[in-house]
């Protein structure tokens, strides 16, 4: 009877060997029992008869996986220290269908001349950047690659940052590519994952498009692979596999041989300076964007609300940015000055008025409002850092006329919520959008003529690396979203204005300069990996830090930036450890973390979170 090696999806198992009468191939999906459960298991090799006793495959799939899927899974498990069930537990396999149908165009995509020279310039190139202003065109020529691959027969992979931006987009590739744009993403139903992977294996879709996930997809022919919005933090995945999805493109490109575009009107310092680039300057609206700044505490002001009030007069929108939903972020006494926090996590509780209750953001653990403080029992607990919905609530009491509505992740929690809210706001049934970062991201707004930008000093004094990055990506994105017919004025609070009013105009200067920062020390010149450490008992996670902190000092190539409590020492109950690691080389790092790597350890290659 022949053995195979499997892998079993989605488990952090390493292979298991399994007996069956059937010969199997490579990549065959297979079912088979474990203690009593049904799993899924992929055929990785035969192998010769085990000295120990095996069960056998219980039933064999229609579906199966590639090769390059496998070498590409292969590549996952080991960078990002996962099993390969786990990473092959990212892919769709393949179904024996055949990839034979047409595809139809409607026009064709007309380009400017310097939209022109752009895409000869990213022709040229296996991995290239396109670094445009917001609104000079972008996605035009994103359009122009996927129309010129399915006139040779090939499918195109866009990938975009979150599903929020996927109806607007979805609008524009269907009215130019008709029935061969599939949209894939989380907050598709059953039936409609079904509908989208029966076009993408038959071979009718030509366009392929979505978030980090739509990278894992059974697609043949693949003739080029956008990344838009490169430098968005949710390309990297929060939970094992830890991969970053426009890391990721870039490999599936090599290892396919299929240029990969990344596109952004502010790109990455690592993708700017590993990358040649093309940049593509102002936009096909040539109106103007005034920035102010104000300083002052995060906060609606006399000077904010004034120029809120011009705006509405004018029959115009605005648009205000708050770092933080729900009400409020924190609750402190009065007077002793205690912060409530959360009972499973040392973080502060967020107020959520309109469900009366405080709710940790971390866990999801949630009560009803305090009406004292439980440390001194006498003091009040004031509320700090304004939220979307306390801004919003304001604004409903203070100015009943205004239509006012909130964009974040505690309304907008279905696709057709978004749906009906972009709607709403570009028909103008809405004066004024208060959102979080939900905002910045890629949306076209025709007629905002005001940005408020509160909360980015909180961002800028981050211990983060990448700080004034993040800082003045988020507010050059806002601001983007504004101006786009008519001129706009763009107000920023902040006690920062010297570092921003120096680069609004001129990202690519804060680039020049934020690389003699960086060099030496950080990404892209130096590869950073964190190893975090999790138990009910303090002592336990540390005990797992300290012996792979001792193991880790025996290699000279590998630094020890730093080890100890976590910045947010505990989280759904567990208290948390790290270790901080620095290397020239990501070989250097992955040879040392396998030589030590201990059981509680969970590690995070070129982490973006150090929080």
């Amino acid at each position: 009877m022949p053995y195979f090696e499997l892998s079993l999806l989605n488990t952090p198992l390493a292979a298991l060997t399994y007996a069956s009468e059937i010969p199997l191939e490579q990549g065959q999906v297979v079912e088979v029992s474990l203690q009593s459960r049904k799993r899924l298991g992929i055929v990785i090799k035969q192998v010769d008869r085990p000295t120990f006793e095996t069960e056998e495959i219980t039933a064999i799939q229609s579906t199966y996986f590639k090769n390059w899927q496998i070498e590409f899974a292969r590549f996952i498990s080991e960078y990002y220290f996962c099993s390969l069930g786990e990473a092959l537990g990212l892919f769709v396999p393949y179904d024996g269908l055949s990839d034979e149908a047409g595809m139809t165009l409607h026009g064709s995509i007309v380009l400017s001349k310097r939209q022109e020279e752009a895409f000869g310039f990213l022709k040229k190139h296996p991995v290239s950047l396109l670094f445009g202003d917001t609104g000079s065109g972008k996605t035009e020529i994103y359009m122009k690659f996927f129309e010129e691959m399915l006139a040779q027969g090939k499918r195109s992979l866009f990938l975009m940052p979150e599903i929020s931006l996927t109806p607007q987009m979805q609008k524009r590739l269907e009215a130019h590519f008709g029935d061969a744009v599939v949209m894939w993403h989380s907050k598709l139903t059953k039936k409609q994952k079904e509908k989208a992977l029966e076009k993408i294996r038959s071979g009718e879709a030509g366009i392929i498009a979505g978030p980090r996930s739509a990278l894992f997809l059974p697609v043949d022919d693949l003739g080029v692979i956008v990344v838009d919005e490169e430098h968005d933090d949710s390309y990297k995945s929060s939970s094992r596999p830890r991969y970053h999805a426009r890391d990721m493109a870039i490999y599936y490109g090599k290892l396919l041989k299929v240029p990969v575009v990344l596109g952004s009107a502010t790109p990455s310092l690592s993708s700017y300076v590993k990358f040649p680039h093309y940049r593509l300057k102002g936009g096909h609206f040539q109106s103007e964007r005034r920035f102010e700044f104000e300083a002052h505490a995060e906060g609606i002001t006399p000077k904010i609300e004034s120029a809120i009030e011009a705006v509405v007069a004018q029959k115009e929108q605005a648009m205000l940015f708050i770092p933080t939903r729900a009400n409020f972020k924190y609750l402190i006494c009065s007077s002793c000055g205690y912060t409530y926090e959360c009972p499973f996590c040392s973080v502060g509780m967020s107020v959520h008025r309109y469900r009366r209750q405080v709710r940790c953001h971390y866990c999801g653990y949630a009560e009803a409002i305090p009406q004292h403080c439980p440390e001194c029992q006498t003091g009040d607990l004031v509320s700090s850092r304004l939220g979307t919905a306390e801004a919003v609530e304001y604004f409903h009491e203070q100015r009943p006329q205004w239509r006012v509505a909130q964009f974040d992740r505690d309304k907008i929690t279905t696709q057709k919520k978004l749906k009906e809210l972009l709607h709403a706001f570009n028909e103008h049934e809405i004066d004024l959008l208060v959102g979080t970062q939900m905002l910045s991201k890629g949306h076209d707004y025709h007629a905002v003529t005001l940005a408020v930008v509160l909360g980015l000093d909180n961002l800028l004094s981050l211990s983060d690396y990448r700080a004034r990055e993040r800082a003045l990506s988020l507010l050059l994105q806002i601001a983007g979203r504004s101006g786009r017919k008519k001129a706009a004025r763009v107000i920023v609070q902040t006690f920062n204005a010297e570092f921003f009013s120096a680069y609004v105009d001129t990202y690519e200067r804060f680039l020049e300069e934020e690389k003699l920062f960086r060099e030496g020390m950080y990404p892209p010149y130096k590869k950073l990996c964190r190893v975090l450490f999790a138990h009910k008992k303090s002592e336990s996670a540390e005990a797992a830090m300290r012996q792979m902190e001792t193991g880790l000092s025996a290699f000279k190539s590998v630094e020890i930036v730093g080890a100890g409590k976590a910045p947010i020492e505990k989280i759904a109950g567990k208290y948390r450890y790290q270790i901080l690691l620095r290397a020239d080389k990501s070989t250097d790092l992955i040879r040392a973390l396998k030589t030590t790597k201990v059981p509680l350890a969970e590690i995070d290659m070129d982490p973006i979170e150090f929080g």
